[in-house]
């Protein structure tokens, strides 16, 4: 650890050579700020500009696909972790509310295109503006094309981000 003496750090603090670096710095901090907004904006501009199309698909059939892409989700941790024993669920033994989570989250990751943009998003500056804003949309658009599950789609989301649609 350097200890310097407060009177020389006041005199380089005070010198012409010393004011000129930290303009130049507080100018490339600027610039850099700058830049990160710039990018910032961008990333949410290009989440706004994405397309979501919901499809609607028979209740019946969508529930069905729902139980099976959860099992294959339950299937594949019991894979990755050895303390996770697969526990398949069949409709007729699956409750209201959660049949509702299992559908939601099965439209968001395999009816839309959220994994694609989810993708999209690593690395950019504003990723996490931009993933808030994506599954604000994503959750609109699900309560939208099934007025049924907006609730769950609003209880999700607060769940995330302590936010409502």
């Amino acid at each position: 650890m350097r200890l310097y003496e407060v009177e020389r750090v006041i005199l380089a603090e005070e010198s012409e050579q010393f004011a000129v670096l930290r303009d130049k710095a507080e100018r490339r901090s600027r610039a850099a700020l700058a830049v990160a907004e710039r990018r910032r904006g961008e990333t949410v501009a290009r989440v706004e500009g994405v397309s979501i199309v919901v499809p609607v698909v028979d209740w019946h059939a969508l529930v069905r696909e729902a139980v099976a892409h959860r099992n294959r989700r339950d299937e594949e941790r019991a894979w990755q972790r050895l303390d996770h024993v697969a526990t398949p669920a069949r409709v007729a033994d699956v409750d209201e509310l959660t049949l509702q989570r299992w559908v939601v989250n099965y439209l968001r990751h395999e009816l839309t295109g959220y994994e694609v943009e989810v993708e999209a998003l690593f690395g950019r500056v504003g990723r996490a503006e931009g993933m808030r804003l994506l599954r604000r949309r994503i959750y609109a658009a699900i309560a939208s094309a099934y007025p049924t599950l907006t609730e769950e789609c609003h209880r999700q989301l607060e769940s995330r981000e302590g936010e409502t649609l």
